[in-house]
């Protein structure tokens, strides 16, 4: 059985990116990264998706971005509440957090050659995306070119390949997915800024990129909102 690893957020893209590598047959090491973010929602998520799997072993990473701030994710600046579709698509907004998929592909090609793995899978989406620029398929070919001229592995010719698998698709195809894969979206989280309990707080651009998707897809939403 081949080996990938999984960069796992807690949100219902990489749970179905979990979900889909599983059902490709491979041998699963799912990565979180606990990296100053502004709640540990996420995390708790993640660890609820990788026991709902199956999957054995499950790597947290504790890093800390508040070193350098400079994004809504890990520093004072205030998370955009009711932004307006074309807001959303408009600009880089303030929940980028500088070079992070560069970061946590960096890690996961670490522990990828460590682990004699040659498939890393990671969620992100050309399309209802944000504006990110670490989400475009033009990052991550040049990401892959990286991986197979800097390491030991690479050089060698054991070719590493990034895959994702939802690149191209919008959120109801990703929700459907998900569902036809046994994806548990209740313990999924998305938002940005939840509540102190953990409600998420459903009007940042991740809450309502999801509720749409859901309803988009005719699936009901099980997480709860705070409005």
């Amino acid at each position: 059985m081949k080996r990938a690893v999984i960069l796992l957020s807690g949100g219902l893209d990489s749970a179905t990116t979990l979900a889909i590598a599983k059902h490709e047959g491979y041998e699963i090491f799912p990565l979180s990264f606990e990296y100053g973010q502004r709640h540990r929602v996420e995390i708790d998520s993640a660890k609820q998706i990788v026991q709902s799997l199956g999957v054995r072993e499950h790597r947290i990473v504790k890093i800390d971005l508040r070193v350098f701030g400079g994004s809504a994710l890990t520093d004072t600046i205030e998370v955009p509440k009711r932004r307006s579709d074309s807001e959303i698509a408009g600009q880089i907004p303030v929940t980028y957090v500088p070079a992070r998929n560069t970061i946590f592909l960096s890690y996961a090609l670490a522990w990828a050659e460590t682990i004699e793995a040659r498939d890393i899978f990671i969620g992100v989406n050309a399309r209802d995306y944000s504006g990110y620029p670490d989400c475009r398929p033009e990052f991550i070919k040049q990401f892959e070119r990286l991986a197979n001229v800097g390491t030991k592995a690479g050089i060698s010719g054991e070719r590493f390949r990034i895959h994702t698998p939802l690149i191209a698709m919008n959120k109801p195809e990703i929700i459907r997915k998900g569902e036809e894969l046994g994806v548990d979206f209740s313990i999924t989280h998305s938002c940005y800024d939840p509540e102190p309990d953990g409600t998420a707080c459903g009007e940042c651009d991740s809450c309502r990129l999801r509720r749409r998707g859901f309803q988009d897809a005719g699936i009901n939403d099980p997480l709860r909102y705070a409005h």
